[in-house]
């Protein structure tokens, strides 16, 4: 039987499992729980069989779990190909992998796999925090191929079996660097594949009644700014994605309009900011306030809602120059009625109360705004991320029965008495407010900084932000969405636990500016100041080839000098032959040192009683004690010294 079918012992298979399940573990996240928890289970259920009654899975039931598992990744993806389902296929492969494991080329085989898959996590998440979990999740496997060697010791400790991997890993680390500076750069990274499948969150191009309360829940980051000065004040911090101008008494849609240029705007200065946009996998790029110019691979729409050429499948980071005081589109013209849309049949009692304001107002729009924002101010209104549910018509319900809502039902509803009132006015989503982190100087928006609120148009001053959420809950836009809020938030948004998450996510940015943003611009950058002008692939390629021998070089040496000292008394011996050689009385292959030290002192019989006494030191520090002294050491080092083959008389 060869090594490689030798049946694995139960320490390996300890090692193999544990490896199998690090790996599974880290892919939970992204693999749906009627897969991940069966997976994990069979892995359990393998190892407990296995090392407890010794058991074998026959093969009447591989068959039958493999095809299960492809017809229930087709089932729930539609196929086996792309990022999801492939992920998801081999994770099944690799827990069925181990009910066949018996032997040291099954577990080899299921090691390499598992650590193909560990990479493969890297695709769903190329944060700090994952990318650490992956080198982590390296440790089990590599204890497992080292438990596969031939000749290895008895089994220790299972956490003494992890420490030589981490060894191999921070050993690695230097030549990972250097392969990660001067490996050409791809244009679109293989960890930066679409995932047509995965669902992320972040706004969508509709609204309706209750649709935002999953973002405002969610605390993950949307976008972070920075800015060239100090940043605007909370309340000028709007940053505009969609604008919708189509209600169907239900929902609030997005239009777009590719083939206009976009509405006139005028402005004095604009504020000049740098966006890092979190992959979202929609076209639309956030802005702050109102976008003067477009950046490369991006234009402004009719609205001047700005959208990219294709969908922000990862960091995305963009230019902008925008106003916050301007004067946007002063005529609508033929554009005027579109704003007035309202579906026929629905919300009777709203759209009378807003005729009943233009009848009462005349034509004083401003007095109607604010008739609308006294009524959400003074009419017992409530803000709350979770109002009672709404009927068919929404707006009725949530003006004149519930009175409690979010920032939707507050810009909806505002929308609809403009529109009543026969002011053009049109919803805008986007995120508003977020946090300023003083050490980074940048702002970070959350997706639970999502927000809606209105624009009407206005005679001489063209479209205005009017933020009805504010009428009810000024803090809202003072404080953010957390304070508007309290008590109905995620455990992980309070207090100091919120501030720490805060600061951590400077660490985060640095991460995305010096790792996931590292392209071939900033690769130029880099080596150009050590003479490297041109970062072609033969040049990287040489310069990785140069770096790696150099690195092993270093290594070698390193080795080299760490190396145990020679064994003093065995140094000794061994300056005493080259002497002897020189005079023709080289030791022999095999010959041992009373041998050959005999041998000596009969060719050279002049120096027979000083080789006689140089033997017996040598044989009495060598076997007949355990530690030679010091003083004993330096007494044979001395005599073999002084020891001359030259003055030999034959």
């Amino acid at each position: 039987m060869t090594t490689a079918a030798t049946a694995l012992d139960t320490r390996s298979f300890d090692l193999v499992a544990l490896a199998f399940a690090a790996t599974l573990a880290l892919h939970t996240p992204h693999l749906p729980w009627w897969l991940s928890a069966p997976l994990v289970l069979a892995i359990g259920l393998r190892w407990r069989l296995r090392r407890q009654h010794h058991v074998r899975t026959p093969m009447w039931m591989k068959l039958p779990l493999l095809a299960l598992l492809v017809l229930a990744v087709i089932a729930h993806y539609g196929n086996v190909f792309g990022q999801a389902p492939g992920t998801a296929l081999a994770a099944g492969l690799l827990a069925l992998k181990l009910l066949e494991t018996e032997t040291v080329r099954d577990a080899r085989v299921g090691v390499g796999f598992a650590c193909f898959l560990l990479m493969a996590a890297l695709l769903f998440d190329q944060s700090l925090v994952a990318t650490v979990a992956v080198a982590l999740g390296l440790l089990p496997p590599l204890a497992a191929l080292r438990s596969l060697e031939p000749g290895r010791r008895a089994p220790v400790a299972l956490w003494r079996d992890l420490v030589p991997g981490a060894t191999l890993l921070a050993t690695a680390l230097p030549l990972a660097v250097l392969a990660f500076l001067l490996v050409p750069r791809l244009s679109s990274p293989l960890w930066g594949a679409a995932n047509n499948t995965e669902q992320r969150s972040g706004l969508a191009d509709s609204m309706t009644p209750a649709g935002f309360t999953q973002l405002l829940i969610d605390d993950s980051p949307a976008l972070r700014v920075s800015f060239d000065g100090p940043p605007p004040p909370p309340d000028r911090r709007y940053f505009r994605a969609y604008v919708m101008s189509r209600y169907d008494g239900i929902s609030w849609t997005y239009r777009d309009v590719v083939n206009q240029p976009p509405a006139p705007v005028e402005a004095v200065a604009g504020l000049r900011y740098r966006i890092s946009l979190e992959p979202t996998r929609q076209h639309v790029l956030p802005t702050l306030d109102m976008p003067l110019t477009a950046p490369p691979g991006a234009s402004l729409r009719r609205d001047r809602v700005l959208m990219a050429d294709k969908p922000v499948d990862k960091l995305r980071d963009y230019t902008m120059t925008s106003a916050t005081a301007y004067r946007l589109e002063p005529q609508l013209g033929r554009h005027h009625a579109r704003w007035l849309q309202l579906p026929a049949g629905f919300n009777p009692r709203t759209l009378a109360l807003g005729q009943s304001w233009r009848e009462r107002y005349g034509n004083d729009d401003d007095a109607i705004v604010r008739a609308a924002l006294a009524l959400f101010h003074d009419g017992g209104f409530s803000y709350t991320l979770s109002p009672a549910p709404l009927g068919r018509d929404a707006m009725d319900d949530f003006l004149f029965v519930t009175h409690e809502g979010f920032c939707e039902h507050y810009a909806s509803a505002f929308t609809v008495l403009m529109r009543a009132a026969g002011i053009p006015a049109r919803v805008v989503t986007g995120y508003q407010g977020g946090y300023w982190n003083a050490m980074g100087r940048y702002l970070l928006v959350r997706n639970s900084d999502a927000h809606a609120w209105s624009e009407v148009w206005l005679a001489g001053r063209g479209w205005v932000r009017v933020d009805p959420t504010a009428a009810v809950h000024p803090q809202r836009i003072s404080l953010g969405a957390a304070a508007a809020a309290p008590g109905q938030l995620p455990w992980y948004e309070d207090g100091w636990l919120q501030s720490l998450r805060n600061h951590w996510d400077i660490v985060n940015r640095w991460w995305n500016i010096g790792v996931n943003g590292f392209n071939a611009l900033r690769q130029r950058s880099l080596l150009k100041p050590f003479g490297v002008d041109e970062t072609d692939t033969s040049t990287l390629a040489s310069l990785l080839a140069a770096s790696c021998v150099l690195a092993m070089l270093a290594g070698l040496a390193w080795v080299w000098r760490r190396r145990e000292p020679e064994d003093a008394v065995r140094a000794a011996l061994r300056l005493l032959e080259r002497k002897l050689a020189r005079r023709g009385v080289a030791r022999r292959p095999g010959e041992g040192p009373r041998d050959y030290l005999s041998r000596a002192a009969d060719a050279l019989p002049a120096q027979r009683d000083r080789l006689t006494e140089l033997m017996h030191r040598y044989l009495e520090l060598r076997y007949a004690q355990a530690k030679p002294t010091p003083e004993l050491l330096r007494a044979l080092q001395r005599a073999v010294r002084d020891f001359s083959v030259g003055r030999v008389v034959k």
